[in-house]
């Protein structure tokens, strides 16, 4: 029998999401193991392993057990007529007994060899297409994992932002008080801390937003407080190969070995159909035993017993076509899964090739992203030790200020992205992320 493959995770969900940081590798466990898509898939897969077992019954031999008992009671008329002289019925008439049956196919045109390989072959296909559907939820697990740190990040740099707003603010008010400064440059950053006071709040909305829908790929409570413990990993390494990355997709992509094996279980069933072609053998044997009482006919009690094996033979010769078109629908569907792999492989290039450059994009955001961070930290460094001598206007602050939030957030994002957009790579060439 077909082993299955079951997600078997003793991970608690409610620990791990009250007590501590979640990595991404233990919100992928916690989400595999509560995923209702995932208990479905498994479900199926049970299912069609059962087919397996359903479809060998039929090569073994069929034991069937039959059983009856029969009363009769003769009220009126009190007497049958047989022949020329009439019989007085005696009550009461009673029999009852048992058929013990055998039956072993032979020979059914190979019907039942295809149907269950047929079934094996539709189990192979949905086995594959649950490890897909394991890997789509990991993905979308990784998806809303990033999303929630990318939002969390925008939370945590708008808060430095407002912090360093409200300080240029105070030491802005002391230049006020001091003649140094105008109203004007103190009323502009006062502006700016507002402004920032509302972009904090909408951060924060996006924030509890993105953890409900990282919650909810967990399959935990949407208002649990779940914290996430992200780290980034090295884009140092080979440069990746377009044409390498596509022969790993065709080669190792689950929705490929699952239609591969799904055209398979087609012809077999191509097979099974054109079985109505053949003749059927089958062999037989019966043993019959039965008590009768039937005082009329002056038997008593009496027991009967018999047996007889044999061999029966049944070929439909002409059944208005529906062998044929049973043939023609089967055949057909083997059709339609062999173009659908075609269009499947086309489908696959365009994704694989895609998502690497899409990765090769996300390595070039990085690195100017960085730099675009090293150069408005310099910046605003510059600006805040002039605007500390009354070198520098409020403008010039406010536009070193924002111009630092925009580099940071770029590059937090960029960093997500990239993570993101290296499990997407993985994904679509047929490697397993979980």
């Amino acid at each position: 029998m077909k082993r299955i493959f079951l997600i078997s995770l003793m991970i608690p969900a409610v620990f791990f999401a009250q007590s501590k940081k979640l990595t991404i590798e233990e919100s992928i466990q916690i989400g595999l193991e509560n995923s209702s898509l995932i208990k479905i898939s498994e479900s199926n897969l049970r299912s069609s392993d059962a087919k397996i077992t359903e479809a060998t019954s039929r090569m073994f031999p069929k034991l069937s057990l039959s059983a009856g008992y029969t009363y009769m009671n003769l009220n009126d008329p009190k007497e049958i007529g047989l022949g020329p002289v009439g019989m007085e019925v005696i009550n009461p008439f009673s029999l009852y007994g048992m058929q013990l049956s055998i039956q072993q196919p032979l020979f059914t045109g190979f019907q039942i060899s295809s149907s269950k390989s047929a079934a094996e072959n539709s189990y192979e296909a949905m086995n594959f297409e649950h490890q897909k559907n394991i890997n789509n939820k990991a993905l979308e697990i990784y998806s809303a994992f990033w999303n929630f740190f990318k939002a969390q990040k925008q939370y945590e740099l708008t808060q430095e932002y407002l912090t360093s707003l409200k300080d240029n603010l105070q030491q802005t008010k002391n230049f006020l008080d001091n003649g140094l400064a105008t109203m004007n440059d103190y009323l502009k950053i006062k502006v700016q801390v507002s402004n920032a006071e509302v972009s904090l709040i909408d951060a924060k909305n996006n924030m509890e937003i993105a953890r409900a829908s990282f919650n909810k790929s967990l399959g935990i409570p949407l208002s649990d407080s779940t914290q996430i413990d992200a780290n980034y990993t090295s884009i140092q390494g080979q440069p990746l190969e377009y044409q390498d990355l596509l022969t790993n997709a065709l080669n190792h992509r689950d929705e490929l070995k699952s239609l591969a094996f799904n055209i398979k279980a087609g012809e077999d069933r191509v097979t099974a159909a054109n079985s109505g072609w053949w003749p059927k053998l089958y062999a037989s044997g019966n043993f019959f035993l039965y008590n009768a009482t039937a005082k009329t006919f002056a038997i008593d009690n009496e027991k009967l017993q018999a047996w007889f094996v044999g061999l029966s033979l049944n070929w439909d010769l002409w059944d208005w076509g529906y062998t044929s078109s049973q043939s023609a629908q089967a055949e057909e569907s083997v059709l339609q899964g062999e173009e659908s792999l075609k269009m499947l492989k086309e489908q696959i290039k365009l994704e694989t090739y895609q998502a690497y450059l899409n990765l090769n994009s996300q390595k070039e955001k990085i690195n100017v992203s960085q730099l675009a961070v090293e150069s408005a930290e310099e910046n605003f460094r510059l600006t805040q030790q002039k605007y500390d001598y009354n070198l520098a206007t409020s403008n010039d602050l406010i536009d070193a200020e924002v111009e630092l939030l925009d580099a940071k957030t770029k590059l937090a994002f960029s960093n997500a992205d990239y993570e993101l957009a290296k499990v997407k790579l993985e994904v679509t060439i047929g490697q397993k992320i979980y």
